[in-house]
């Protein structure tokens, strides 16, 4: 059964919601923001600062609330997804958005402001961008210490960037133990999906050299089927690799049964990926291999392939290839496609390298913790190619100023722009006033580190935000904040907590 809610208590429970929201995210925010302990039921409780994190743990018995924090929590999930940094910015700005909104709901109809809104939004894209200046090594280095609060995390993160220029091909995981460490991989990657964990066993990967490829667009159920592969296997005792759509657990059976008799040395591996991708992904390893991709009723010896090495664990699979003409062409193909990320993922594994980042510490908490900080650094380095601007809200301040007030939207965002540098600084516990008046008589050519509690002029800072994370923040926060303006209804499964709050106030 459904439970309208509308009116005043709509609105008491949105006021509710995105408090109980942003005020506990935003104290996070800023250099000197402090952390927040999250309890999980699966594992032990741990310490993050990390925006999309602690929103995501937020919840409320209130079945309305929870419903209004979810639509909230999702202008900082965009953002974590789009750039993977400014999460907590996001909501530090939706709250001032929605809250100054709401005062001015008497002087403007709801769906008027909201278009106001993406007309102003419109015109501070433009003005930011006005602003951006591109960023070197050293600013790319005070991204990565400012997005991760440290300077470690970021010298790591920084290098990585330097030698691997695409954030597909950098993974974050927890080390086994208290170091963290840094490996770097060459070859075509894909995901490891063997058919069964015998072949491996208890090893961690092995390395082939010289094995033979085969590449079966089908399921495989019986050995009969590739018997004469298996006859050239066996007779020059070579290493074999076979990718099918999946195996029955019969043929898995015998393969396994050949392994652990010497007899063979054979990898079933499941195709990698869906649709289209899984359709590319094998056509690139068939031309590192020389594979001919086959059905079941149509093997032959000459659709086998070879590869120079190749190392398989639990994880993944890499391909070792030598480059040739075939290799260069289809380089050159990549280049001239779609600027997405399938298509650089495949061009770093056919020119370039990956790294796998193993965050260590001497805790899960530790680790897990460090591990969020290393995304964040990682997603805000590679969001710089658009540009960057000077960080601690000091650019969204700056538009501000630049806002006249001839509609209801630039007043509200003259206000709300200035949100993010003002808690930074109330974090922080400085002076706003005598930090900001500073900085104007620069003519904003001076900003304030608060690290090290000094202003620096802005050619020589490590205050730094990148373009894409200050506008999509912004994006976002106004997207969420304008539907919650105008909306005056609300429709939610009825719960016995929800109904007896709601006939206190009257409403049934």
């Amino acid at each position: 059964m459904k439970k309208v809610v509308n009116g005043t208590i709509l609105r008491d429970k949105m006021n509710e919601a995105i408090d109980l929201l942003c005020d506990t995210v935003k104290t996070t925010i800023g250099p000197k923001g402090s952390n927040v302990i999250i309890d999980h039921s699966a594992f032990s409780p741990f310490i993050t600062n990390d925006g999309v994190t602690i929103a995501n743990n937020i919840e409320s018995e209130d079945e309305v609330i929870n419903t209004i924090l979810n639509l909230a929590k999702e202008s900082s999930i965009n953002t974590n997804d789009l750039v993977g940094d400014g999460t907590t910015t996001t909501l530090v700005l939706l709250q001032s958005i929605y809250k100054n909104g709401i005062k001015e709901l008497n002087n403007i109809s709801p769906i008027i402001l909201k278009d106001e809104l993406f007309s102003s939004l419109e015109n501070i894209t433009n003005l930011l961008k006005n602003i951006s200046f591109k960023a070197n090594k050293k600013e790319l280095l005070s991204i990565a210490t400012t997005s991760s609060n440290s300077s470690s995390i970021g010298k790591i993160v920084s290098a990585v960037y330097s030698k691997v220029n695409n954030k597909n091909m950098i993974k974050v995981t927890e080390s086994n133990n208290e170091k963290t460490n840094i490996i770097y991989k060459k070859g075509y990657i894909i995901d490891s999906l063997l058919s069964s964990a015998y072949f491996l066993k208890d090893l961690q990967s092995v390395s082939l050299n010289n094995a033979y490829v085969l590449i079966v667009n089908d399921y495989l159920d019986n050995v009969d089927d590739i018997a004469n592969i298996l006859n050239e296997v066996i007779k020059t005792k070579t290493p074999l690799i076979i990718l099918s759509e999946d195996y029955s657990d019969m043929f898995t059976e015998e393969i396994v049964s050949l392994n652990m008799q010497g007899i063979l040395n054979a990898y079933l591996l499941k195709h990698p990926g869906y649709g289209f991708e899984k359709v590319v992904t094998l056509e690139d390893i068939a031309l590192i291999t020389t594979a001919s991709i086959t059905s079941k009723e149509n093997i032959k010896i000459n659709h086998l392939g070879k590869i120079d090495n190749i190392t398989i664990n639990n994880n993944e699979v890499i391909f070792n290839f030598k480059e040739n003409d075939k290799i260069s062409k289809k380089i050159n193909e990549i280049k001239k496609l779609e600027n997405n990320d399938f298509n650089n993922k495949r061009l770093s594994m056919f020119t370039s390298m990956s790294v796998e980042i193993q965050v260590g510490g001497f805790t899960t908490t530790e680790k897990r913790e460090k591990k969020m900080r290393y995304d964040d650094a990682v997603c805000a380095v590679f969001s710089s190619s658009n540009g960057i601007l000077l960080g601690s809200g000091i650019s969204l301040y700056q538009i501000s100023e630049q806002l006249d007030e001839s509609t209801i939207a630039n007043k509200i965002l003259k206000t709300s722009l200035k949100s993010p540098f003002e808690q930074i600084i109330l974090n922080a516990g400085l002076d706003e006033n005598k930090i900001i008046s500073e900085i104007k008589k620069s003519n904003y050519k001076k900003v304030y580190n608060i690290l090290k509690e000094k202003y620096e002029n802005i050619d020589n800072t490590s205050v730094i935000d990148t373009y894409d994370v200050v506008i999509n923040s912004l994006k976002n926060a106004i997207s969420i904040s304008s539907m919650l303006l105008t909306t005056t209804s609300l429709v939610i499964n009825e719960y016995q907590n929800n109904l007896n709050e709601l006939k206190e106030y009257g409403n049934i």
